[in-house]
Order: structure tokens, then sequence, then C-alpha cells
């Protein structure tokens, strides 16, 4: 038999509707997989009981011949920072270490309900604030990859996803979800050699997923293939009303509208995203990817977006403004960490148990926040942060009227080194600098393997489009990994 952990979504899901393998005998081998795979410290807790179940409810309606659900046989794994009923949802911090929900995100139910099994909750930068998961309170993610150039150093697995990203690429298992706030799905994604689609903000309620900046944050699915991100799309999606920011929209067909061919698309390709300093191998990934949609039919036209540079600023005054207010909840009163020294009055005791539960970023990121909102400076920057906001998306309507969707590289490099770059934060911040305009302007935008560095590690491609248009999005990245035929994956040294 076919080694079921070397299976996608849609081959899983395929034959165990075929009867080719069994629901149950697909969640064992996954089981087994995570099991053995600890050293790459990807699930913070694990759950075979609860891919059983799911498994064995699949392969019960199989045999009583009834029409089996979207995702059943499907064991995926679930981001740490989405709440799951009874099972421990911590963000990956000490302050919520121990926190067992007492509902469940509408995101992980639609899962659910969709038939899919979770194999475990995946570590992730505490609250999501990272590129690297170094972040998090138990510990990193080490990168299933290695350099294939003698350096043996321990690989970031990209972030904040990065437990998402490493657990699919480890075979681990077949897709995961991710949050993106500014590119913590598609950073992620591109340095272990996966897809992964951020959608239009309010597609996916952000209903019990713990926020970190609220205008920003949007759930989207990780897989091996396009086709695989479109399924988990559409199990994903939907008007929550629970959500003030859903969008009341159907969802649509996505894996059933897929198409390759790009004929009669413009593609356009942003002048400003050639960034100084960027490497030689990223240029020419870049430029393959434009040679790949002309062959897919596509018209490629420079367009500008010109308010390009300060997205990253902008980004990491919003972003940090709304987790200062989203985690000022964390107190030590009503659920979580509680630090309460000998003798401590109360404000003693918020100070003792925030210092205490939270890292050293989300300390950071709240400081920031906290200065940027101050009387004596919100509108010096908040509001100005704003403005720009405003301007970034300006710039991509202007560009949507000569072109249908945006290629550019993913990240400005391929995965570095764990300890590389978290002594240096804006180091570790400009990772973002293909992703996060995107994101404040709301828009889909969807990470595909292109190819291999020369220390053989993966490179993404990044392909933007407008509001609502994750089928374009999807069909641009399938005909890029048709072209690309990216098959590697890392060796299993854990």
């Amino acid at each position: 038999m076919t080694n079921l952990t070397d299976l996608g979504v849609r081959e899983l899901r395929d034959g165990v509707r075929a009867g080719t393998f069994s629901a149950r005998e697909v969640a064992d081998a996954h089981i087994v997989a995570v099991s053995k795979a600890k050293q790459l410290n990807a699930f913070l807790v694990e759950t075979p009981d609860h891919a059983i179940a799911a498994a064995n409810e699949a392969d019960a309606a199989r045999a009583a011949g009834e029409t089996l659900k979207p995702l059943a046989g499907v064991p995926i794994g679930m981001k740490d920072l989405f709440c799951t009923k009874g099972v421990q949802s911590a963000a990956a911090s000490h302050i919520l270490e121990g926190f067992k929900p007492e509902y469940e995100s509408t995101v992980s139910q639609k899962l659910w309900d969709a038939g899919a099994g979770m194999l475990g909750k995946l570590n992730m930068d505490q609250f999501a604030m990272g590129s690297s998961n170094e972040t998090s309170y138990f510990g990193n993610v080490i990168s299933p990859w290695r350099r294939a150039d003698g350096g043996n150093a321990p690989l970031a697995p990209g972030g904040s996803s990065g437990g998402s990203s490493a657990s699919i690429a480890a075979r681990l298992c077949p897709a995961a979800t991710g949050t993106d706030t500014g590119g913590s799905i598609r950073q992620p994604a591109a340095f272990t050699g996966i897809a992964g689609i951020k959608p239009t903000y309010g597609r996916c309620s952000r209903w019990g997923i713990i926020a970190f900046a609220s205008s920003l944050d949007q759930a989207g699915p990780m897989a091996r293939d396009v086709r695989d991100c479109a399924i988990m799309l559409e199990a994903m999606s939907g008007f929550d009303p629970k959500d003030s920011t859903s969008l009341e929209l159907d969802v649509p067909k996505w894996e059933a509208g897929l198409n390759a061919s790009l004929a009669g698309k413009r593609i356009g390709i942003p002048k400003e995203y050639r960034v100084d300093g960027m490497p030689a191998e990223i240029e020419a990934l870049w430029q393959q990817g434009i040679d790949w949609v002309k062959d897919a039919g596509a018209e490629v036209v420079e367009v500008s977006l010109p308010h390009t540079k300060y997205a990253l600023p902008a980004y990491y005054i919003i972003a940090p403004a709304e987790a200062s207010s989203n985690l000022a909840r964390y107190d030590g009163v009503r659920y979580g960490l509680r630090d309460l020294p000998e003798g401590a009055n109360l404000q003693e005791m918020y100070a003792a148990t925030r210092a205490a539960g939270f890292g050293a970023e989300v300390k950071r990121r709240i400081l920031i926040g906290t200065y940027v909102l101050s009387a004596g400076f919100y509108d010096a920057y908040y509001t100005q942060a704003q403005k720009v906001r405003t301007l970034i998306a300006r710039d991509f309507d202007r560009a949507w009227e000569t072109c249908d969707l945006l290629l550019t590289p993913t990240a400005p490099s391929a995965a570095f080194a764990l300890g590389e770059k978290s002594a240096d934060p804006i180091a570790m911040y400009l990772n973002d600098v293909f992703t996060v305009p995107s994101s404040l302007a709301g828009l889909p935008a969807m990470s595909v393997p292109g190819g291999l560095d020369k220390a053989g590690l993966p490179l993404g491609l990044q392909v933007i489009g407008k509001a609502l248009d994750e089928q374009g999005v999807l069909d641009a990245c399938l005909a890029i990994e048709e072209r690309a035929g990216f098959t590697a994956r890392p060796d299993a040294w854990w």
C-alpha cells in the first residue's frame, strides 16, 4: 500500500470514498508519524482520540452507504491560535497555558462539520507575533529542511504558523490551519515548500481565534498543493453572525472552478517590489515565474504601487496598537496565569502576571502599541499609519485598472538558521516586506513553491488578487505549480 502520509487532502478524501483504504488506517498512519517526530516540536498537544473518532464516523458512514462529508477521512493539524473545546488553546503563550475553552472556534467547527479529524494543536510564535517560530513559550519549531551545502544548522520554519508549515512539509499531516496578519501563512509556506493562502479579509470567521490585530487577522489553509488549499478553504469559509467583520456571501466552489489557463489575464509586476539587496536567486525565480504565467497565456504588465515602502512602518504601528488593546484582557483575574506575590495589591498582581506570562516579543509589541496610542502620539503615529494604509489600498485599486493579479516573491530569502535574526527585531520584521501590503489592503494572496535555492532550500512565489477573487489567485498559482513541477521534500532526519 502507498505510504498514507505521503498523500494529500484530495488523495486521502478520494481514497476513503473509493474504499482504497479506510479512514481509520489514514488516521493511525498520521498519529504514528506525529509521535515519531517530536524532535520537530511542531505539536503542542496531540489529540489522537479526536482523529480516530472522526475516522470511525467516516468509515461507519461509508459502510452504511451514506454520502461522505467533504473532508471525511482527512486528519489535519490545528494552529494553537484557534480555540478548540476542551483542548488547550494557549496561543503558545505561558499566560494561557492550561486554558481549555468551553467553546469551539467557528473555523475549527466548520472543519469538524466537514468530517475532518484533529491530530493536535500546532506550535506557533506566541500570540502570532514572530516570523521564525522562536517566540513560542514552548520552544521553537525546527524546520524539517536542512541545507544541502553542508551547513547543518537547524532552520526556522517561518512564522507565526511555523508548526503548521513544518508538520505539512514533514508529512505529519496533509493540511493545517494557519492565520495571517502580515504574512504568517505565506512566509512559512515559502520557507518549507508548501502552499498557503490568505483569503480576503472576512472570508473566514475570526470568532474563536485568539486575537492579535483584529483588522488584519485572517484564517486560511496550508497544504501541499493548490488544489488541497482550495478544498480546505471551501470548508473553512462562510458567513458567521458572531463575527461583525464576516462577509455575508456564499462560498464559491473553488476546487471545481480551478483552471490553470491564464488566457486573457493580465499579471502585474510591481516595480517597487524589486528591493535593494534582494538576492539574485529571488530575482531569478521571480523572472521564472513571469515566464511561467506568460506560458499559461497571461499578458504581463509592469505596475506601480508607490506607497509600498511605507507598508512595513505602517504595519508595525497598526498591528502593535491593536495588540496592545487586545492583550489588555490578560490580567490574571478571569482566566489563564495568575502571579500573585505575597502581599501584592491588584495593580501589582496585574504587573506580575503580565511580566511572567508574556514573552519578550509580545511585551515589545505591547509597549510599541501603547506608546503610539498614547495621548501625545496618537495623531503623530497611529492616525498617520491609518492614512498610509488607505493610500496603500488605493495603490492596489489603481493597479487593478491595468491588471487582474499581481506576481511577486513571497519572502526576501530562503529559510534562515534559528537564532540568526532573533537578536535584531528589524531584520526579522523585514521578512514580511512582500506580504504586508496585501494584508493592509485585506486582499487575497497565496504562496506556492517555485524552486530551490543553491543550498537546496525552498523558495516561494506570491500571487495577489482583487478582493474576493480567490479563484483567480488559486488559478494563477495552479498554473505556476504545474510549470514549476516542485516535488522536493525534506529528508526524514528526525
